[in-house]
């Protein structure tokens, strides 16, 4: 069956083009202007991915994308968005992913990225999908953010708060991968006096993967992913 994709967009030239580019690699597309308008339609006939602009009329795409992570049916709630937007300071980043986005480009963002994007998240979904007869799930590893506590396999593991920052934000999309900015934005979040560095990055990195050994011997949780970043795999 053809994966839908719904494109939420009110600039029309951009979305006919990225709608145009989802047909070409094999998408059924759909293209939305208002925000409100788009969050009825996802809710009657929920597609397997969104493309989502942030400045929208009607409902802005943070007010929709959270609306849509807050949703009783499972299927919205879970639902992958890749967010898009011309507003490129850090906040907005972070802003965009603690929404609950999948990923985020910034205006002008090639449209072939876009769709290898696209395809990347849907194949996770995919592989993440529990088969009808799988028991039910018990995590791996545990995130408590008012307790800004990070268990793993019931272990609560030592973190500094750079630490559980940035593998809360691995922990939240597990098989994502995080830029090093992107893990920088989410980690300065109570600690405002992070040193604002790849290198710092890779640090922390380090010193969260001998943690994570000592629980799980020998199990590679945090990957490298050469040129792009960082994902969990647990």
């Amino acid at each position: 069956m053809t994966a839908r994709i719904a494109i939420v967009e009110d600039e029309p030239e951009l979305a006919a083009l990225v709608a145009d580019y989802a047909r070409a690699a094999g998408y059924a597309a759909e293209t939305y202007a208002d925000g409100a308008v788009a969050l009825d339609a996802l809710r009657r006939a929920p597609p397997a991915l969104v493309v989502l602009d942030l400045m929208l009329p009607g409902l802005d795409g943070l007010a929709l994308c959270r609306l849509l992570r807050a949703d009783a049916d499972p299927v919205l709630a879970e639902l992958p968005v890749v967010m898009v937007t011309a507003r490129v300071e850090e906040i907005d980043r972070l802003l965009g992913l603690d929404a609950g986005a999948d990923d985020y480009l910034c205006k002008p963002f090639s449209p072939r990225e876009l769709m290898a994007r696209i395809r990347a998240i849907l194949r996770r979904a995919q592989r993440a999908a529990p088969a009808a007869s799988d028991a039910p799930h018990v995590p791996a590893i545990d995130v408590d953010p008012a307790a800004r506590r990070i268990a793993l396999h019931g272990t609560v593991l030592d973190l500094t708060p750079s630490e559980y920052g940035i593998l809360a934000a691995l922990a939240r999309r597990p098989g994502q991968v995080f830029s090093r900015a992107q893990l920088l934005d989410l980690a300065r979040v109570g600690n405002a006096n992070l040193d604002a560095t790849d290198r710092a990055i890779d640090s922390h990195v380090k010193n969260l993967r001998r943690k994570l050994d000592a629980v799980l011997p020998g199990v590679e949780a945090i990957h490298s992913i050469y040129g792009l970043g960082y994902r969990l795999d647990l």
